[in-house]
């Protein structure tokens, strides 16, 4: 099967989010707040994705209200955050849905999404992502992350689906 095929497979996204949905960049404000910046390209691909019926899930080690309820402003209700463990987190939520591991696109950036990513038909990384990642994953975005990387693999699946429109 080429790579074009499991793109087009695939119903289900689940991203990381530091290295993936920002740069991996945290400013550290005087009140201990860490804030993040998320590029505006992968929020539409992300609502357009929602409207058209596909499931999109972040599992997160971090923890931040903020990114919550970007996420949920965008339309997602699939949020997990401070996971430590991304692999029961994983299982739980295909077992929930009834997801066939084939249809999910991963993407992640460092070890903690290794394991993951081994499980799933179609692991994708960022172009800056940990040599590691990059050798288990079938597609490596041109764009890095927080540079567009979710809005090139959701717009691909959706272009080879027929559903991306203007």
């Amino acid at each position: 099967m080429n790579i074009l095929e499991k793109f087009r497979d695939i119903t289900t996204f689940i991203f990381d989010v530091d290295g993936v949905m920002t740069d991996g960049s945290l400013v550290v404000t005087e009140a201990g707040e860490l804030l993040r910046t998320m590029n505006a390209k992968d929020g539409y691909a992300i609502r357009h994705a929602l409207e058209k019926g596909y499931r999109l899930c972040i599992i997160t080690g971090g923890k931040s209200k903020g990114v919550e309820l970007r996420f949920r402003g965008l339309g997602m209700n699939d949020i997990y955050s401070g996971i430590s463990n991304k692999i029961e987190t994983y299982n739980h939520y295909i077992d929930s849905y009834g997801i066939d591991p084939d249809h999910i696109l991963y993407m992640g950036d460092d070890m903690p999404d290794y394991h993951v990513m081994r499980l799933v038909g179609l692991p994708v990384c960022p172009a800056d992502s940990i040599p590691e990642i990059i050798g288990v994953s079938l597609y490596v975005s041109p764009f890095g992350g927080g540079k567009g990387c979710v809005r090139d693999v959701i717009e691909k699946v959706m272009k080879l689906r027929g559903d991306w429109s203007i």
